[in-house]
């Protein structure tokens, strides 16, 4: 789809060019993750109901078991994103090194999920509301790494527990609306046991997006966001280098491999006190991929995280 611009002064840009510099750095921030409610031992019903869903996901496991072993990624990871007729979605597969156990224990509770968010360089508040159970997790996402929180956009999330058993894990996050003409936003996250070391995570995120949206956040695919790119690789170039997927998917992969590191991040260091810790996990493994993620030093990094937990209250 071609994008045509049209000058109405000096300086001064078609709407969807304007929008688009607006709100497309933003959509890059937006994939949020859920948090846990700490929950009874599952009954024995409960239990039999969750075998289901803990066997669909092992047989995705073994359906993507070679490409898993094969990743590019240099760890089993799978990265699949896809356009859907009316916005986008993003999946990420990964086997990590944790016991489904320590999975749940680490992420049960909407503090620990705001402590997870906020590793990622475009959040600089998180906060729980709500009764137990009915929590929503709203998260202060700025365009830039460098703008004030006072500029922030405020997106509030309600979530649940959609299964909590010994075998699998599931949470479902959802927001019916978001900035710019967003919508129906759906996040799922989602584990099972492979064995006693080691589970199987499914992370899946979509949304709508009205024409404008689309419009917008193309205009700034096209023009101030040129040089972005995912990781799917489409091509090679004229010097045997790969060629990368660029546009929407683009975006939308970025974002999943942005939050999945939140995620491995927080799992690689889950005692109390860890954050800094974590923030050069985060880090470190971002740096990994400086053609898709490169965006700011570490010592920037660590500054901006030391201001927003000093400025909530959290300590280092």
């Amino acid at each position: 789809m071609s994008i045509s611009f049209y000058r109405s002064g000096p300086g001064m840009f078609s709407p969807a060019r304007r929008l688009g510099r607006a709100c497309g750095a933003v959509l890059c921030g937006w994939l949020l993750a859920s948090g846990l409610q700490a929950t009874a031992a599952p009954t024995a019903s409960e239990a039999a109901a969750g075998e289901a869903p803990a066997q669909a996901l092992r047989a995705q496991h073994r359906q993507l078991k070679d490409k898993l072993e094969r990743s590019s990624f240099g760890r089993p990871i799978q990265l699949d994103s896809i356009e859907t007729p009316g916005g986008l979605q993003g999946d990420v597969y990964a086997v990590v090194e944790h016991p489904l156990s320590e999975v749940g224990s680490a992420l049960k509770g909407s503090a620990n999920w705001c402590e997870l968010m906020l590793l990622h360089v475009n959040n600089r508040r998180c906060r729980v509301s709500g009764a137990p159970g009915r929590e929503t997790l709203t998260l202060y996402v700025v365009r830039r790494y460098d703008k004030p929180v006072d500029q922030a956009f405020e997106l509030p999330f309600a979530y649940r527990v959609a299964s909590a058993t010994p075998e699998h894990l599931m949470i479902d996050l959802s927001a019916a609306s978001g900035p710019f003409g967003t919508s129906n936003y759906h996040v799922t996250l989602e584990a099972v046991a492979l064995d006693e070391r080691k589970s199987f995570l499914h992370f899946s995120y979509s949304y709508d997006h009205s024409l404008m949206v689309k419009l917008a956040t193309q205009a700034y695919l096209a023009t101030f966001g040129r040089d972005k790119v995912g990781f799917t690789v489409v091509g090679q170039a004229a010097d045997g280098k790969p060629e990368y997927i660029r546009g929407m998917r683009g975006l939308v992969e970025r974002n999943a491999m942005r939050y999945f590191l939140t995620l491995d991040a927080y799992l690689a260091a889950d005692a109390k006190g860890q954050s800094e810790q974590r923030q050069r996990h985060w880090f470190a493994a971002a740096e990994q991929f400086p053609r898709q993620l490169h965006e700011i030093d570490l010592d920037t990094y660590l500054a901006l995280k030391r201001e927003d937990r000093q400025r909530e209250g959290l300590g280092r």
